[in-house]
């Protein structure tokens, strides 16, 4: 695995002065581009389409600081001008690229990347492997941007502005369907998910009763039948950490020892209990998967 994944990043550095097929990469890595995506950003910490600009902009400051015209540095990697050229040099370096030519200017850099083998998997990871039909999530929902690192101010506010009501109402909806809610589920994401692009959250449970119904201020995802994989988080302590390693977990040690791949469709955080100081509680992650031919 480890090595078909180097050979799609090394495609990368390849290509760094043109086009970044990200069919190609998937191919070279034996997998889907939606699979290969979702893999990089949580292997690499960051979507592929920042790590890629960022790898641009490393190579490119040799050319800057060697006196190479701004306008054949900004052509040959990618920008139609050279303002676009210099934003994105910016927001790198945290400088211009005139800045960047001055003796003892300090350049930022993004290393290339380089996957290898380290020894993990020790502590067994809970999962298990379901068949569901379709089913609709339905509840209150909203589009707000993806956050990576730290808390989501809009998802907070979000979850504030429900009223009261709303527990009653979901609960109302609920038939025994699983997933168990309600849960969080997250989808329609940008294609290399970047942060701050926005994306479709709902606060709601699995159903299957018909559409009329439900509430009209709810929304309504209708789910396909699909594979999910159920990944079980228990925490004495440390909750709100096990739920953010449960991901991490998941795509950099599970699924790279087992022969399934993501597929697109709503990804599913269901809390089913948690302690009055947060510190405790016991969760699910459903992720909807397809073996891997």
């Amino acid at each position: 695995m480890l090595e078909r994944w180097n050979t799609a990043i090394d495609l990368i550095e390849e290509n760094l002065d043109g086009e970044i097929d990200v069919a190609a990469l998937a191919r070279a890595a034996l997998t889907s581009e939606y699979h290969f995506r979702r893999m990089f950003s949580s292997l690499a910490g960051m979507p592929l389409s920042e790590y890629v600009r960022r790898r641009r902009m490393s190579v490119a400051a040799a050319a800057v600081v060697a006196g190479e015209p701004l306008i054949d540095v900004a052509v040959r990697y990618g920008y139609g001008s050279t303002d676009a050229f210099r934003r994105a040099f910016v927001s790198v370096h945290g400088m211009t690229p005139d800045e960047a030519r001055r003796p003892g200017a300090i350049l930022s850099s993004q290393a290339r990347l380089r996957l290898r083998l380290t020894i993990e998997g020790s502590a067994p990871m809970r999962h298990r492997i379901i068949d569901l039909d379709p089913f609709r999530i339905v509840g209150p929902g909203a589009r707000i941007p993806l956050v990576y690192r730290g808390p989501n101010p809009d998802m907070s506010a979000f979850h504030r502005s429900l009223p009261a009501s709303t527990a009653d109402e979901l609960a109302a909806l609920r038939d025994g369907t699983e997933p168990a809610g309600p849960f969080s589920a997250s989808t329609d994401f940008a294609p290399d998910r970047a942060d701050g692009s926005e994306f479709h959250y709902v606060y709601g449970v699995a159903t299957r009763r018909p559409a009329g119904g439900i509430p009209d201020s709810f929304d309504v995802v209708e789910v396909p039948a699909h594979t999910w994989v159920v990944f079980e988080v228990v925490a004495e302590t440390g909750f709100f950490d096990a739920l953010q390693q449960v991901w991490a977990d998941a795509y950099g040690e599970w699924f790279p020892s087992h022969p399934y791949r993501t597929v697109a469709a709503p990804e599913i955080l269901a809390v089913h209990e948690r302690s009055d100081d947060g510190e405790s509680g016991r969760a699910e992650l459903w992720l909807a998967v397809e073996r891997e031919s």
